[in-house]
């Protein structure tokens, strides 16, 4: 009995104190309980470096064969003009970078993660903590490089691990598994550096996309949404149906040109000069290992694509956007991007084509912009909705289908289901059913849990999913916010003080 007691109680203060120094972590918490309770998903358990060979080869082959699609594709097609017809977006330009100090230095390396890469030649944790000992030569090499507007050639290269899309995948097909990069925590340092100033030069100029609110400070999800959200209840507050439209694309970071990307800085954002230079340094002549424990592929070449992993590489992707804006601007379409994900919407009287016949045509030039860029539109993933009393919606729909456009009851957009009638039903299903399966979970490693862990668990895997986004229930019928008060049983939230669903929506 005391060894029990023992073993359990040393589990405990294990789990307690690990539970406790990630809280503000979900993803390191969600992937701790998910290896208690389910087998570990990973690459295949005969790995070795034949294996991490094939899967080099595979991403690549994958790549390729977009790029070679597209292609084809375009070559198929009549010529059509769909360039983008806005002068450059700002007067002024960015020249050069400015150089940085030791204070700067210092500032920027305690807001630094220390994750570490195999790639470098000590802990992160360890270098932070004497970086001051070689702080000068770190200066003359990151100076340097902003000087002359060369990326070190040594710093190009990103280790890439397989990683199994979902956990009930096929571990054999390869298929099944995304590349996620790692990059040096020295390439990271000169990436933050750059994204600093091109990031306070693009928003002192008002260069970014208005409705483009991925990877961008005090833009989130749950704001695209509700803004889409309230534009759909307005139309419906006119007694007009809302035709929404979901855009799928299929690798987007990974096929995006570097020709297209570097004349799109230089000419609408106003890269030029050394800044330029750097630019081209840094995306040109990159390459990749694939790299499970002691196993490694051999060395391949990257001709496209922004960096996965990179700090630069979100808001160089927002910036190859940037036409994409005036393109469905030119045919009068609402719309609103995070990241990627691009809604379109248009409010249509169900006697009058008018406005869905200019979403047809603006499908179609995006569908020709986004060849003409190296992106893979799929129209077949695409997702459409039309949302509007059931009377009126079918003929709405039947006139879609004519153009080949199928309609749904429901589509997922930004995490969050959303039905014809906007009454979240079949969203809060969804909700509760996945905050129930996160509880039995917590409840099977809840007799090795202090009261405080549990508590964090709960807010990292239910309360998390609650709040999310939950703006857009502000006015969903009391019923349906009820069907997720069941998952918070009242007497313990009063001994929690944890607020009622209700209260946590307004």
């Amino acid at each position: 009995m005391h060894y029990n007691n023992s073993i359990k109680k040393a589990r405990q203060d294990f789990f307690s104190k690990f539970i406790a120094e990630n809280q503000s972590k979900p993803k390191i918490l969600f992937a701790t309980i998910d290896k208690i309770i389910n087998p570990i998903s990973g690459p295949p358990s005969t790995f070795d470096s034949k294996t991490c060979e094939e899967f080099a080869v595979h991403f690549t082959a994958k790549i390729d064969g977009i790029r070679s699609s597209i292609l084809q594709w375009r070559d198929q097609q009549p010529p059509v003009d769909i360039s983008a017809v806005r002068p450059p977006i700002s007067e002024k330009t960015l020249d050069s970078f400015v150089l940085i100090d030791t204070a700067a230095l210092r500032e920027m390396m305690s807001q630094m993660k220390p994750k570490t890469c195999s790639l470098d030649p000590i802990p992160t944790s360890l270098f932070k903590s004497v970086f001051t000992s070689c702080e000068e030569e770190l200066l003359n090499i990151l100076n340097c490089s902003l000087q002359t507007g060369v990326f070190p050639a040594s710093l190009k290269t990103a280790l890439v691990r397989p990683i199994l899309k979902k956990s009930c995948l096929d571990v054999s097909n390869l298929n099944n598994y995304q590349p996620v990069s790692n990059l040096s925590f020295l390439s990271k340092i000169l990436e933050k550096l750059v994204f600093t100033q091109l990031n306070d030069f693009i928003n002192e100029n008002y260069i970014l996309e208005k409705f483009q609110s991925g990877f961008r400070s005090h833009h989130s999800t749950e704001m695209a949404l509700f803004r889409v959200l309230n534009d759909l209840r307005s139309n419906a507050d006119m007694n007009k149906l809302s035709v929404l439209v979901l855009l799928d694309l299929s690798a987007t970071f990974d096929t995006v040109d570097h020709s297209i990307l570097l004349n799109r800085l230089h000419d609408m954002v106003g890269i030029t000069r050394t800044a330029f230079s750097w630019f081209k340094s840094y995306l040109t002549n990159r390459d990749f290992i694939i790299n499970v424990n002691d196993f490694s592929s051999e060395w391949h070449k990257l001709t496209c694509g922004v960096p996965q992993g990179s700090i630069l590489g979100p808001t160089l992707f927002n910036l190859y956007m940037l036409p994409l804006g005036d393109v469905i601007r030119r045919h009068g379409i609402d719309f609103h991007s995070y990241a990627d994900d691009t809604q379109l919407y248009v409010a249509v009287s169900p006697d009058d084509t008018g406005p869905l016949d200019c979403l047809l045509n603006c499908i179609l030039d995006i569908k020709m912009w986004m060849g003409e860029n190296f992106l893979q539109f799929n129209q077949d993933k695409t997702e459409v909705l039309v949302i509007g009393s059931e009377a009126e919606r079918d003929r709405v729909q039947s006139y879609l289908s004519t153009h080949s456009m199928t309609t749904r009851d429901t589509v997922k957009n930004l995490g969050v289901i959303l039905d014809a009638d906007l009454s979240f039903y079949q969203h809060v299903n969804q909700l509760t059913k996945s905050a129930f399966y996160h509880l039995r979970n917590i409840a099977r490693v809840r007799p090795f849990l202090s009261r405080a862990s549990a508590e964090i668990l709960i807010h990292a895997f239910i309360t998390s999913r609650i709040d999310y986004c939950n703006t857009l229930l502000s006015d969903v019928k009391k019923t349906t916010i009820k069907h997720v008060q069941l998952v918070h049983i009242t007497p313990i939230l009063k001994s929690l003080h944890w607020l009622p669903v209700s209260f946590r929506v307004d």
